[in-house]
């Protein structure tokens, strides 16, 4: 009884003791860069399974006993350790650790650690883009990222031209982009707000995964999802004006009547006899631009985590005015993310991703720089039946070529509605099973809904010349347009996933099989009022847009057209990156594509890549201290393919019919066909060989990073359409190459509790060259300089170099005969390239080259206390511009640039600016059109202030951001048009058609959450 009653008390003072020793310790977990909470911050009894994680305030609470050690780590954090005394209360502060900032990556079928990948992966957060006002998320970070080119458009909502790496096919170069996990060719439908992160994909070990779609590199896009922690509302908005900036100097009225009078003269012809008739001085840039026009962005978003779901909603809406009157973008996106743990090793989730677009009305500002500053918009006359009509042009001075850009601006291009809708979603199932093995299988859909309606109406116009009224462009019938537009892609993917650390041994494989079928349909209809019927005109209104419009419509005029196509393909895939003690890396990926577009016989194609690592920093050799704390050396080499296809091909095994001539037979007429092209047995996608090689390093306690590349992409057989105008045909024929250097550098610093800073940049260079083509023939792209030919840049710019202005007679008798056409004192002096003593369409040569030697970008971050600064630097240089506006090289008059007023206009008076003469003879492309497209630009600055933490708690809220934000604020330019920014087609890109300008925009904005 005695031994039982000492056990009794033993065990209660055991227990007794350990209850004085266990406590709750509760805290706040908050990041040292801004004071901001941390959630999702695990908070672990080192040694055992006890632990909890920080909510979205980055509170936490934990039973914990004396003497035990409690760490507290979050990725991108350096982890904390605490040994547990008398404390209740431990509230940490977490500093950011370069080494394992974004170790997780996102890549092609899955994640990986960046320590173990060997290609060139550059990872940008979503915050790069949220709070910028970019309609395209990926305009955004222009300049961010080495080896990314990206021209911007001013235009509302047009995509930039997007190439990585360089121009390296004849049809297309734009990248693939992935949206959480479905293939897509743009991404103008993710808000840029729903981003969770942007991985930029370059080199032959991240690509080959993709097989064919991943030539011209890929872009994979993350959208948000829930994490750990209670329900969160984030809100967001801003307000912004854009201007125009780079207008280019034009002609004014008097100017333009001095220049075109003497023009008559010096060709003998009579003045010109209207011009009491136009007495204006119109600046018609500025009579259509819409000034300080406005741009509105709200976004909400709710994120809610429990331990059996994670959803996540977005909604978003977007009105953005144009540059130019009457232009507007509307916008709604909507986004989804929901995951569901049915199971502990089983899990289902949902994504969509919803578009709705109210298209703007686009125009552009190329008749505005052409027409002649003489004419006022709008006629002023005591008759009631012409006053307030809008005038046409002079009929000797660009009437019939422009018309008049103010009724085309507020009038004619306003007669149509635009749709889109687009609908991305995908549906997933995972299970893990024996430990170390997942299987995934995925579906997606894109459903893409392109609606038009256009009215043509009768719009009268007044003509000076003959004091008549006169309909524009002659237009006697009013007539609709309707066009209906679909896409659908469906895609499946099934994937095994295997992952497993053992010893030193660290492996992470895949395999999987994936399908796509893409469909479009395509309707177009047309209808025509009768003239000789009682009802009339179709009415000016949009509800009688429609080509079944009753009864204005005539039947007899209805017409309509249709067109349809689908393709498909399936695909193996595999891939491994195995690690061994951190130290050696092998990554490897094979996939087998096969089509539906190409013959049985050479259907299906392989692709591979391997690439190899060696982080130099963990050996046993390397001092464990000093300045350099990581460093790895990496390379790839791989073959992948690119299937890009000219617009409006499908089936380039395939080829279909065309009508062609047709036959009677008695009294019926019958329609012939021939087939449009040759079949290709032989016929195969484009083979792109890449290989890379390179380092990462970080020194000075991680602050300062250094990494570098050398690339080589080389694409062969290239797919090319030939038509000889006997044969017709597609084959492979022809080599592209780019190689160049990449490197990227960054500083990171904290001073002191109250001050940091960021600085870094990245620059690229690349040498861009056409090693063969189809029997060395040279490609022409149709209406420009372009020209593409064996051992020179693709899509150069081909004309005769100006060597200056002959002056006088005896210059032209003193230098080789030109067989161009007639020339006099006063034109231009064009080069004897090839030496044989004349001048003849021989000698035309390269005169530019639209590739840029490099592009570089870098920023500065600067953050005091609360207050913070971001500052983002753009730099282009070493390609050319082809000016094809304000060159006098169309047979009609127009507008002169300022320029213009110092022509030659006697012997030493220019020796660059022509005599004013309409000549064939200074038509002809020539350097005197080329002008250069570096350029320097202050791209984003961005001053912000989020509200203090005490105040924030106060108010109960988690955070209250206020900013204002200034895109684009000045442009160094050595061009004449708006921009130096020309995008354009692998053959023909750098050409500016005067067209739209990129403007100052300026946003104050608030982020708020709850």
């Amino acid at each position: 009884m005695k031994a039982r009653l000492i056990l009794f008390l033993f065990f209660l003072f055991s227990y007794t003791v350990s209850q004085a020793q266990e406590t709750t310790v509760t805290g706040t977990v908050t990041s040292a860069e801004d004071s901001f909470p941390v959630p999702g911050v695990n908070v672990l009894i080192k040694g055992t399974s006890r632990g909890t994680s920080t909510d979205f305030d980055g509170n936490y609470s934990l039973k914990v006993n004396r003497g035990e050690i409690v760490e507290f780590s979050s990725l991108g954090f350096k982890t904390v350790t605490v040994t547990i005394t008398n404390q209740t209360t431990i509230n940490i502060t977490l500093e950011s650790d370069v080494e394992s900032l974004g170790e997780i990556v996102v890549i092609g079928y899955g994640t990986a650690k960046k320590r173990d990948l060997t290609g060139s992966i550059v990872s940008i957060d979503g915050d790069e883009v949220a709070n910028k006002p970019a309609t395209n998320p990926i305009a955004s970070i222009q300049g961010k990222v080495s080896g990314l080119t990206v021209v911007n458009s001013g235009r509302v909502g047009q995509n930039p031209d997007i190439r990585i790496r360089g121009t390296s096919s004849r049809y297309n170069v734009s990248p693939l982009f992935v949206v959480d996990g479905i293939f897509s060719e743009n991404i103008d439908f993710v808000n840029p707000n729903d981003i969770q992160s942007i991985e930029v994909l370059k080199d032959a070990s991240s690509l080959v995964i993709f097989g064919v779609r991943g030539a011209n590199g890929v872009i994979i896009v993350t959208t948000k999802k829930a994490k750990a922690g209670k329900m969160t509302v984030n809100f967001n908005s801003s307000l912004g004006i854009k201007n125009i900036t780079g207008a280019p100097d034009l002609a004014d009225a008097t100017l333009f009547r001095e220049l075109f009078d003497e023009r008559l003269a010096n060709e003998g012809l009579a003045p010109f006899a209207f011009y009491n008739e136009f007495t204006g001085n119109t600046d018609w840039v500025d009579r259509i631009a819409n000034k300080s026009a406005l741009m509105h962005n709200s976004n909400i978003s709710i994120q809610n985590a429990t331990d059996k779901n994670k959803i996540s909603f977005g909604l978003g809406y977007r009105s953005e005015e144009g540059l130019i009157k009457e232009e507007e973008l509307q916008r709604i996106t909507v986004n989804l993310n929901n995951e569901f743990n049915v199971t502990e090793g089983f899990k289902i989730g949902l994504t969509i991703n919803g578009l709705q677009d109210k298209l703007p009305n686009e125009g552009n500002f190329s008749s505005a720089l052409n027409a002649t500053p003489i004419v006022s918009p709008i006629h002023f006359d005591t008759r009631p039946e012409f006053n307030g009509l809008y005038n046409q042009l002079p009929i000797e001075i660009g009437g019939p070529q422009i018309g008049n850009p103010a009724l085309v601006a507020e009038v004619i291009k306003n007669k149509k509605i635009e749709e889109r809708y687009r609908f991305v979603g995908s549906m997933f199932a995972e299970v893990g099973f024996l430990k170390d093995f997942t299987f995934k299988a995925s579906i997606y859909g894109d459903y893409n809904n392109f609606r038009k309606r256009a009215y043509v109406p009768i719009v009268g116009i007044y003509v000076s010349e003959t004091d008549e009224l006169e309909n524009f462009n002659g237009n006697q019938i009013t007539r609709v347009e309707q066009v209906n537009n679909v896409v659908f892609n469906f895609q499946q993917e099934y994937l095994l996933s295997y992952k497993k650390e053992f010893g030193k041994h660290d492996f992470n494989a895949v395999a999987g099989y994936t399908t796509t079928q893409h469909s479009e349909e395509n309707f177009s209809g047309t209808v025509e009022h009768n003239p000789n019927s009682t009802v009339g005109i179709i009415p000016d209104n949009p509800r009688f847009w429609y080509v079944n419009v009753y009864p204005y419509g005539d039947p007899s005029t209805r017409k309509s057209n249709s067109s349809q196509f689908e393709r498909s393909t399936s695909s193996l895939l595999t891939r491994l990156l195995y690690n061994f003690d951190g130290k050696y890396l092998l990554n490897t990926s094979y996939r087998r594509d096969a089509t539906s577009q190409l013959a049985p016989n050479n259907r299906a194609q392989n692709f591979w890549s391997v690439g190899a690592g060696w982080v130099v920093s963990q050996e046993d050799f390397m001092p464990d201290s000093g300045s350099l704390n990581y460093l790895k050396l990496k390379g790839s080499v791989g073959a992948l393919g690119n299937q890009a296809l000219p617009d409006h091909v499908n089936y380039p095994f395939y080829p279909g019919v065309n009508q062609d001539a047709t036959a009677v037979f008695g009294d019926q007429v019958i329609a012939g066909f021939i087939q449009r092209f040759e079949e290709n047995p032989d016929l195969k996608w484009e083979t792109v060989k890449m290989w890379e090689a390179g380092f990462e390093s970080r020194w000075f306690d991680n602050r300062f990073a250094f990494n570098a590349n050398y690339y080589n992409r080389k694409t062969e057989d290239l797919l090319v359409f030939v038509d000889t105008g006997v044969q017709a045909f597609f084959d492979n024929f022809g080599e592209i190459e780019n190689k160049g250097f990449e490197f990227e550098l960054s500083w990171d610093d904290n001073i002191n509790d109250n001050f940091s800073y960021s600085i870094g940049g990245n620059i690229t260079t690349i040498k861009n060259e056409v090693l063969s083509t189809f029997e060395d023939a040279a490609i022409f792209a149709n209406g420009t300089a372009s020209r593409t030919i064996t051992g020179e840049p693709i899509g150069h710019f081909y004309g005769y170099i100006v060597d200056g202005i002959y002056q006088s007679n005896a210059d032209i008798a003193a230098l080789p005969p030109s067989s161009l056409g007639t020339y006099a004192p006063g034109d231009f002096k064009y080069r004897d390239v090839n030496g044989d003593g004349k001048i003849t369409p021989a000698d035309r040569t390269v005169i530019g080259n639209p590739t840029p030697d490099f592009t570089y970008g870098f920023y500065a971050n600067l953050k005091y206390k609360n207050f913070y600064l971001n500052m983002d630097f753009q730099r282009v240089y070493g390609n050319e511009i082809y000016r094809n506006w304000g060159n006098g090289n169309s047979f009609a008059q127009f507008n002169y640039r300022t320029e213009r007023a110092d022509r030659w206009r006697g012997s030493g008076t220019s020796n660059w600016e022509p005599r004013l003469y309409s000549t064939d003879y200074n038509r002809q492309p020539s350097t005197y059109m080329i002008e250069d497209g570096s350029y320097f630009r202050i791209r984003n600055l961005q001053l912000g202030y989020g509200l203090d933490a005490k105040i924030l708690e106060k108010l109960k809220i988690q955070q209250l951001k206020l900013f204002v934000n200034i895109q684009n604020l000045y442009t160094w330019k050595e061009t004449s048009g708006f921009t130096p920014e020309a995008g354009g087609s692998p053959t023909s890109f750098g050409v500016d058609g005067g067209g739209y300008p990129i403007p100052v925009i300026s946003t104050l904005g608030l982020s708020l959450t709850f």
